[in-house]
């Protein structure tokens, strides 16, 4: 009713349209708009109408905000989180050392040695690529270590198991790692899977829990597979025991 009196009294006057503050077409008030509708005449081409009715749209678009809740968050609220994440990480690093150590002896210092070069190697690819570690990235990071060791404990207990058989020391490494190959490559395939799925699928922090816990996954192989295995025919060829305490 409004539109129709403000029509009726301002025929032959421009009637603006403006959205945010920006004039988007000023046409000529030429009868009384009283249906509620009306039309816009001009020498448009096909883009310019185009264009102007799909601001007509956006204008009509209803945009109302209700606040339900409002907080402020200081940066400081991050840091600590991350300083947590950061003593988290070196506590479980530190107790699975130990525990790798009191479980198996000569070889959990091994382990222990291939976990250092693991993490290593993990931060110098983050380096590498330029990433930054985040709290999530952390948590990869955390995953990483226990599934470094969870690949040690493999071959140790299959070493352990051969050993029984009293097939020798020498052909007890060499079975122990043959048959937990099988194993640690199946299981780290199918994790390395889930985090190429989380990379591609995921947004902002699970990207960045993506990229650690893949590129951990890489090193973690390597370094159970090659690095913990030099160092124990090493060890062997040197000393050249009888027999294993494992």
């Amino acid at each position: 009713r409004k539109f129709g009196q403000y029509t009726t009294d301002h025929v032959g006057e421009p009637f603006a349209i403006v959205l945010d503050d920006q004039v988007i077409s000023a046409p000529v008030i030429e009868v009384p708009i009283t249906g509620g509708s009306g039309i816009i005449t001009g020498n448009f081409d096909v883009a310019e109408s185009t264009r102007l009715a799909t601001l007509l749209r956006a204008g009509s678009l209803p945009a109302s905000l209700e606040f339900l809740e409002e907080r402020t968050v200081g940066p400081e609220l991050g840091q600590d989180s991350i300083d947590a994440g950061k003593i988290a990480c070196l506590v479980g690093f530190a107790a699975v050392l130990i525990f790798m150590f009191l479980s198996y002896g000569t070889f959990g210092i091994f382990a222990n040695i291939a976990l250092v070069i693991n993490v290593g190697l993990m931060f110098g690819l983050l380096s590498m690529i330029g990433a930054t570690l985040t709290l999530p990235g952390i948590a990869g990071i955390v995953l990483t270590i226990g599934m470094a060791v969870d690949a040690n404990v493999l071959v140790f207990e299959r070493i352990r198991e051969e050993l029984k058989t009293a097939k020798g020391p020498a052909r007890a490494i060499e079975l122990g790692y043959e048959k937990a190959l099988s194993a640690i490559v199946d299981a780290n395939i199918t994790t390395f899977l889930t985090a190429a799925i989380l990379f591609i699928m995921g947004v902002g922090p699970v990207k960045g829990f993506a990229v650690t816990l893949g590129l951990g996954i890489i090193t973690s192989v390597f370094t159970a597979i090659f690095v913990t295995r030099a160092m124990v025919v090493i060890w062997f060829e040197r000393r050249k025991p009888k027999t294993l305490e494992v």
